[in-house]
Formats: structure tokens, C-alpha cells, sequence
């Protein structure tokens, strides 16, 4: 019998698997019921209904305007005391102009495929590739808690063998389950965009965009599946993945952030790790230095930035990857099976 068979019915068979797959896809399809029902189309009736509130608003800026110069000027004749309510001039306390306040700003919130499908990527690599962690670390911690393990290396002696067919079939089952999730993902806020939003200027260029973003949300998701197998694996536990995570973030990443806010480090958000992983799905993140001034010609302050880049990003998690995943292969031949 084939191991890789083997091991991927096991993967499918195993009830954490199911659940903890279930649980994902359905914090998934809340989302896209979330957005449907909080989203509508925008069309003659709704901007009638933004106009009307906007000249209402206007109306309720005119009136308080002239409430307060009445009180601003009943004050100034009874020469009491305003303790900076009102400036020296009451006239100039005058209602903003109509074209200020914009009929937008009522308008309720519409979906537009273009500008915001996107950021609806990042949620959904992260909720698959948190779901990727926890069955990875739990598909090899679980084989070497109940000693099934070395009764597979009795069958399979070929330690690396085994444990890299292990991988494979986890990953392989984890891309069956994100590739069609990403799939219903685009299909279902196309959706929403077209009955509660907008699918206007979506080009052949932005569909292209929005699939490498997609394709970078999906290789997140197998990263961190394989780094929580490899945690795992080498930990001999599913609580050695679990517990590294809260000890990198927990410590490692917010005890850091403390610390170089304290020390007053120009870039702090460059040495954690959360600002790789959003530069990774969104291509570049700017960071900016307000204690830095850089003045321009019209005598304007602007901070000091640096970006991010997903290059700089795919660097760290090829790194990241090969050192984590290369321990515990070399664990897995080194060390006894006991």
C-alpha cells in the first residue's frame, strides 16, 4: 500500500481534521454573510436619501451657528465671563458652506469589487492558515503521543521517508481544501458586489492582481501548515507548535514592541513579524518616522518612511521555513525513536 495514500486517509479520517476544517470554512462563510447583509447597492434612492440628510445636516449647522453668535453676543453686552467659549469677533462664528458637507458621507455602506475585495484576502489567509497550523501540528503531535510513530517506522524504517510523505499528504490535503475555498471566496463577493455593491472598472488587469494576491494568501496558508507540523515534529507534541506560537508572539513579538517603543527605535514595526506577513498579501507596507521631519519646497512636514516590500517578506518565510522544517528533519534522523 502506498504511504502517501496512506497517510492522506489518515489526515481525512482523523476527527480534529474534520472539525477543525468545518469550523474554518464556517467562520468563512459568516464573513461573506456578514459583508452581504451589512452592504447594499447604491442607486437613485439612496442618493436622494444621502442629499436630503446632507441639507438636513446643513440646516442643523445653520441654526447652531446662530444659537451660539446670540450667545456669544448676549455675552459680550452682559460682560460675563466664557472662559474661552466664544472667540473675540462673534460674527465670525458662521455655519460651514453647503458644498462641505457632502452627500457621501450618509451614503450607507456599498461593496465595491474593485477597491475592496482585496482586503478580504487577508481574513481568509489567515483564518485557513491558522486552521493549516493547528492540523498540521495536531497530524504529527498526535502520531508521536500515542506511539504511533514508531509503530509506522516498524512498517516504513526510512525515518525522513516518513516523515516528509507525512508533509506532503498534509499539504496536499490542506491545497484540496483552500484552492476551492478560494475559489467560492472570489464567486461569493462577486456576488455581493453585484447585487450589493459595485463590480465597475474591474479590468483583466485588476482580475490579475487579485489572483497573485490570492496565490500569495494561498502559499501563506501552506507555510504556516508546514511550520506547525515542523514545530511539532520537532517538539515530539502538538503543544510544542502551539506553545512556541504564544511564546513568539506573546513575547517574542509584543514584549519586542514594548521594548523598542521604550527605546524609542526609529521603524519599530520593521522587526516584527506581523508587518512581514501584511506586507507579503499586500506587496508593500510604509512605515513612517513622525519624530523625523523631511520639509518640502512649500515649507510642508513630511515623516520619514520605508517600505516593506513582499520580496523583503518572501526572503523571511523562505528562511523561516527552511530552518524550522530542516530541525526537524534533522531531529527525526538524528535523535532515538523511543
Amino acid at each position: 500500500m502506498s504511504l502517501f495514500r496512506t497517510e492522506l486517509r489518515r489526515l481525512t479520517k482523523r476527527r480534529f481534521t474534520r472539525y477543525m476544517t468545518l469550523l474554518g470554512l464556517l467562520v468563512l462563510a459568516a464573513v461573506v454573510v456578514g459583508v452581504f447583509f451589512t452592504n447594499q447597492k447604491i442607486g437613485a434612492d439612496q442618493l436622494a436619501r444621502a442629499e436630503r440628510q446632507a441639507d438636513q445636516q446643513y440646516q442643523d449647522q445653520v441654526r447652531w451657528s446662530e444659537q451660539e453668535r446670540a450667545a456669544c453676543e448676549q455675552a459680550k453686552k452682559a460682560g460675563t465671563a466664557t472662559d474661552g467659549r466664544f472667540p473675540d469677533d462673534c460674527s465670525v462664528i458662521t455655519p460651514p458652506p453647503r458644498e462641505q458637507i457632502e452627500a457621501e458621507w450618509f451614503l450607507p455602506s456599498t461593496f465595491n469589487f474593485r477597491e475592496t475585495f482585496d482586503e478580504t484576502l487577508i481574513p481568509f489567509a489567515a483564518i485557513l492558515g491558522l486552521v493549516g497550523f493547528v492540523v498540521g501540528a495536531s497530524f504529527v503531535g498526535a502520531e508521536w503521543s500515542n506511539g504511533g510513530m514508531m509503530n509506522l517506522l516498524l512498517w516504513r524504517p526510512n525515518r525522513l521517508t516518513v516523515l516528509v510523505t507525512k508533509l506532503a499528504a498534509l499539504l496536499t490535503g490542506i491545497l484540496a481544501v483552500t484552492l476551492p475555498a478560494a475559489v467560492l471566496w472570489f464567486a461569493g463577493f462577486w456576488a455581493i458586489a453585484t447585487f450589493r455593491g459595485s463590480t465597475e472598472k474591474v479590468t483583466s488587469g485588476v482580475w490579475q492582481s487579485l489572483a497573485l494576491t490570492g496565490l500569495r494568501g494561498v502559499v501563506l496558508v501552506l507555510v504556516l501548515t508546514t511550520i506547525g507540523f515542523a514545530l511539532a515534529s520537532l517538539g515530539r507534541h502538538t503543544a510544542m507548535a502551539l506553545g512556541g506560537v504564544v511564546a513568539v508572539m506573546v513575547v517574542g513579538q509584543f514584549g519586542l514592541g514594548i521594548l523598542l517603543s521604550m527605546a524609542s527605535v526609529k521603524f519599530a514595526e520593521a522587526w516584527l513579524l506581523p508587518t512581514y506577513v501584511m506586507a507579503w498579501m499586500t506587496k508593500t507596507v510604509t512605515l513612517q518616522n513622525w519624530d523625523s521631519c523631511n520639509a518640502t519646497y512649500y515649507g510642508e512636514c513630511k515623516p520619514e518612511t520605508v517600505d516593506i516590500t513582499w520580496q523583503q517578506s518572501s526572503v523571511l518565510l523562505s528562511v523561516g521555513v527552511v530552518v524550522i522544517l530542516g530541525a526537524s528533519l534533522w531531529a527525526m534522523r538524528r535523535r532515538d525513536i523511543t
